[in-house]
């Protein structure tokens, strides 16, 4: 698949979200997957008018510097989705 990567993550500390998640998923797996948006504002809005419940009310900036957001894993099959808006051309 072009314009794929893996990332694999390791949790920063007892409380993180990573660390929750492999308290549960002892021998690991798929935290979540990422999908690059041009306009992230604009991809929240049609999510929601789908009824698509994000997990923020707002964007904030992801590990990347991109604005993210993460939606319910109830409303995207099961999986924990991230929108990250994509880096624009300098």
């Amino acid at each position: 698949l072009g314009n794929t990567k893996i990332e694999l993550l390791h949790p920063y500390g007892a409380q993180s979200p990573i660390a929750g998640f492999l308290a549960k998923n002892a021998s690991g797996g798929i935290h979540h997957i990422c999908l690059e948006v041009p306009d992230i504002s604009a991809a929240l809005e049609t999510l929601k008018a789908r009824g698509v419940r994000p997990l923020s009310d707002k964007p904030k900036i992801g590990a990347h510097g991109l604005p993210v957001v993460f939606l319910h894993p109830k409303d995207c099959g099961g999986v924990l989705t991230e929108l990250e808006e994509k880096c624009s051309p300098a």
